[in-house]
């Protein structure tokens, strides 16, 4: 486990940071002085991305656990 924590901690933590940003994106609109259906919308958009997120960095994390370090090596 040791050996792969460095290749799953930069994914881990860019991941973290992108959820952060659409979170806080979707609830910034949420304060803002709009009508309810386009907060609504903003805001169900932002969670479905910060949902993907999490999916891709699960499918990175098992290529990693897998022994697949680099993308392109399957190109």
């Amino acid at each position: 486990m040791k050996k792969h924590l460095k290749k799953i901690l930069p994914p881990v933590i860019v991941s973290i940071c992108l959820i952060c940003i659409y979170i806080a994106y979707g609830f910034f609109f949420v304060n803002l002085d709009i009508p309810n259906f386009i907060k609504l919308i903003v805001l169900i958009v932002s969670i479905i991305v910060a949902i993907v997120v999490v999916m891709v960095l699960i499918e990175r994390i098992k290529e990693i656990k897998g022994g697949e370090e680099d993308d392109l090596g399957k190109y």
